[in-house]
Formats: C-alpha cells, structure tokens, sequence
C-alpha cells in the first residue's frame, strides 16, 4: 500500500492531460500517479500510454460521471490516502507534502483541500473550493472567498490553517478507511454536489475536515460543464435538495424543503428577467425529479442513518445565505462576523 495517490478523473479531456499533467508528474513527490478513465472517445488514453508510460491507467467500463467515476476507479487503487484532483487542475511546487503533515498529525482529520486559486486569473481564488467550502441551514454551499458569483481576491487570511464543512471535490485529500467506510460518493448524483454530500456524511462521523492555505493549485473550472449550463443547473438544484433531505432531521424537513422550494422559485423569476428558459426548466425539472424519487432517497438516508446519527456542525452557517448575499449585500466573508469566529487560526 502506497502513503498517497493521486487519482485523475477523466472523460474526454486529452487537452486537460497534455496541458496540466507535466505540474503534475513533476510536484507528485511520493504519490502515486493513476488516471482513471471513463471510456474516453478523445484517444485519452492512447496519449497517456504513449507520453506517460509510468502513469497507471484504470479503464473504467462506462462514463458513469464523477461519482461512480471514482468509485469505480477507487476499488482498485491501495493507499492511505487518496488525493482526488480534476483534469483541469494546475498543482504547484510542493502541494502534497503540507496537507499530508497536517493529516498525518491528527488522525480525526478524515479530509483536507489547498487553496484554490483560479487558472484565468492567478491572483483570485477560484469559484469551487475557493479558501474552504461551509453551508447554511438550508443546505446552501458557498466559500470562504467565494459567496455565490462573488469571487474573492486572494490575501494573506487565505493562507492560513482551519477547520471547513466541505473540502472541494477539486482537490480532495481523503483517507482511504473514511472514503469507503461511507461508501464513496452517492452515484445518483453523477456529477456536481457529492463531495458537500460525502463531507456532510464525515461529519456525521464526527471527523474532522480542513483547509490547508500553505498548499495552492490551480483550477480551470467548468471543464466538464460550463457555468450556466442548464444540465449544470439541473444537477446542482436537484443534488443540493438530496444532500439536505438525506442529512436533516425529519423535524427540520417539514420546514427547510418547502422553504428551498421557494427560492427556488425566486431563481425561477430572476431567470425569467434574463430570459434564461434553460435555467428555467432545469430547476423546474430538478425539483419534479427530487419529489417523485423521494422514496428511493428516503431508503439511502435510513440506511446510513441506522449507522450514523444526524449531528450538529459547528462550521455549518446557523442563518440564510441566500437572503444575507441578496438582500443584505453580504457579498464577502468580512461581512458575517459568525463565519469569522470559526477561522481564528
């Protein structure tokens, strides 16, 4: 068994390969290298076995997104620790080895991100993960550094240590015991939202997740689908409204489901100002997708609830984020005083 290895989705992303492979050949330190394909029609692999012999190829049978993706890829890679990194990630000189001490030194430490800066524009932090990812209480994901649209510029706070809610699926450290011990991603979601599902699930555990400052990468973000891709949109809406029924109380759903089902409908208004019809129907057909499949979901949230108890956060936000960034204009991390306290370090 291998201390650490980097594991490589990828799906028709050659370009990716042969742009951000060499950063990480060269910055991979003791980690292994694995690319775990999902039936590329691009010649993906063809190109890794003719310009990265050295490279492990997991040839996965079908495309079946992230989340079955890696868990099918997973299944067949020993190591400690697992390091999840997109195609279209740029990793930089020693990014590994900081996050790896910093795990190494406390064992309830069961995942861990590194500052995530944008490719496009080096000197902001970037959209997924940003400085560490939190959410509110109706299941809203958002960042330190990154509110909704709201992008922070990168400064010397994002380079310190802390504890986080979600560690992006972007970059992930994850104990390998802890990945399959909850057992991996929830492959309903194909894509987007399952790496806030599985460190919800971690912290039922009552591990521990955080964020690294001292390590940074790269991100090109939108690689797979861009922003505002109604397909996108869809996964988003949807995966979020299962991540929060399958980790609430049943006491808290009677309110928390009705109440995201009417920002929802808020979005809907403000798509229909900007004519955005894609946007529309997918957040029409999200919700319609959630409620008739509310049984099959029901059944995943007993199974792992008969196992782990549905248990408060200190790092999830007790408010709502939607109406603080919206209304009240709080459109960066500064502005909730809450958030601020739980970043000291």
């Amino acid at each position: 068994m291998t201390k650490a290895a980097i594991i490589i989705l990828n799906f028709n992303g050659k370009h990716f390969l042969e742009k951000f492979l060499p950063s990480v050949m060269e910055h991979s330190g003791i980690a292994e290298v694995i690319v775990a394909d999902n039936k590329s029609t691009d010649h993906s692999v063809q190109f890794l076995q003719n310009s990265y012999p050295e490279i492990r190829i997991i040839q996965n049978p079908v495309n079946g997104g992230f989340a079955k993706g890696y868990n099918d890829a997973l299944k067949e890679v020993e190591s400690k620790y697992y390091i999840l990194l997109n195609s279209d990630v740029e990793v930089s000189e020693k990014w590994i080895e900081p996050i790896l001490k910093l795990m190494d030194s406390d064992e309830q430490i069961a995942a861990c991100q590194p500052k995530i800066l944008s490719f496009k524009n080096k000197s902001h932090l970037e959209y997924a993960g940003a400085a560490g990812g939190f959410i509110d209480i109706l299941g809203y994901p958002f960042c330190k550094g990154r509110i909704f649209d709201t992008v922070e510029e990168d400064q010397p706070e994002f380079n310190k240590t802390y504890p986080i809610f979600w560690a992006s699926g972007a970059a992930l450290f994850i104990r390998s015991e802890i990945y399959h011990a909850i057992e991996g991603f929830d492959e309903d979601f194909f894509a987007h939202m399952e790496e806030i599902d599985l460190c919800w699930k971690i912290n039922r555990l009552g591990k521990k997740i955080y964020y690294c400052g001292e390590s940074k990468v790269y991100h090109v973000g939108g690689g797979t689908l861009p922003m505002g891709n109604p397909r996108k949109t869809y996964l988003n809406f949807k995966n979020s409204l299962i991540t929060l029924y399958t980790n609430s109380r049943y006491s808290d759903l009677f309110w928390k489901i009705p109440l995201r089902f009417a920002f929802d409908l808020l979005a809907i208004f403000k798509f229909l100002f900007s004519f955005d019809i894609g946007s529309i129907k997918a957040i029409l057909q999200a919700d319609w997708d959630f409620l008739t499949s509310r049984k099959e979901i029901r059944g995943k949230r007993n199974n792992f609830l008969n196992k782990y108890p549905i248990v408060n956060s200190p790092y999830q936000y007790n408010g709502f984020i939607v109406l603080d960034y919206f209304l009240k204009k709080r459109t960066k991390w500064h502005d909730f005083e809450f958030l601020k306290t739980k970043n000291k370090k």
